[in-house]
């Protein structure tokens, strides 16, 4: 379903019972809400689950320029805005993490509880770099060219190895990303600078992290979550980027455990 939200059409879905606590998931860079399809199975038992696309992604409008978190953030709201939703529990996986900061700085009104997962809170000038070279790549030659390793960067060795059947799923995801989607979201992620603000965040936080993932180390986590008082930490292993991919089960209990100490 679509609809129009801070000045764009945005694509989500619902699952769950009606009148249940609202549970909004937000996705990471280069996919879609079909990444929460194991996850959703479980927590729509318990919750009206909103998941949505991200601007740029998936069948969410695709606007040129560069964004920002703050301005992603405000598309959260906006959303739920439009659907009627005060407030919501909300989970977010890298971009969707950091999306979830941006939510609790920017709109701590419209949050129950935040679920932070494989995120960082700011980036280092190498960082920026590498996602120069990978905006260069998207916006001349195509998503196809950053398949390949952007899978092998999400995934430990031993699980591409053993070839479950959803990968084909992240790789069409990575595949069919809006390049100026990506590129615009790109520049969100080299632009953030929230740690700063961290402790300024006064809802239940839960960090989930993979043990081995390279793009948003567990160390970095650590550091996240010792900013906030009263946050918690869960660390996966052996899980890289996607946890939820990688340790579906363990990651649901997690954030299910975290969300019914909330409700």
């Amino acid at each position: 379903m679509k609809i129009e939200a801070n000045g764009i059409s945005l694509n989500y879905r619902l699952d769950g019972p009606e009148g249940a606590p609202w549970l909004m998931l937000s996705n990471s860079l280069a996919t879609n809400f079909s990444m929460w399809d194991g996850q959703v199975a479980v927590w729509a038992e318990d919750y009206r689950v909103l998941r949505y696309d991200q601007r740029g992604h998936g069948a969410s409008e695709a606007t040129a320029g560069d964004y920002d978190f703050d301005l992603l953030a405000d598309d959260a709201a906006a959303l739920m805005t439009a659907l009627g939703i005060g407030q919501c529990h909300f989970l977010g996986l890298s971009m969707g993490g950091m999306t979830a900061m941006g939510l609790g700085l920017n709109h701590p009104d419209r949050v129950k509880s935040l679920t932070i997962c494989n995120s960082r809170a700011e980036v280092t000038p190498d960082f920026k770099g590498i996602f120069d070279e990978r905006i260069a790549i998207a916006l001349d030659q195509g998503m196809e060219p950053l398949v390949k390793p952007t899978v092998e960067r999400w995934f430990t060795e031993e699980l591409r190895v053993s070839a479950p059947a959803f990968l084909d799923n992240v790789r069409e995801m990575v595949r069919t990303t809006p390049p100026v989607g990506y590129a615009g979201c790109a520049r969100a992620v080299q632009s953030l600078d929230y740690m700063a603000r961290l402790s300024d965040i006064d809802k239940p936080v839960l960090f989930i992290a993979g043990a081995e993932d390279m793009a948003t180390p567990a160390a970095g986590m650590r550091a996240m979550q010792a900013a906030i008082a009263g946050s918690e930490y869960v660390e996966l292993s052996p899980a890289s980027h996607l946890s939820n991919l990688e340790q579906p089960d363990a990651f649901t209990a997690a954030a299910q455990t975290f969300l019914a100490a909330q409700s």
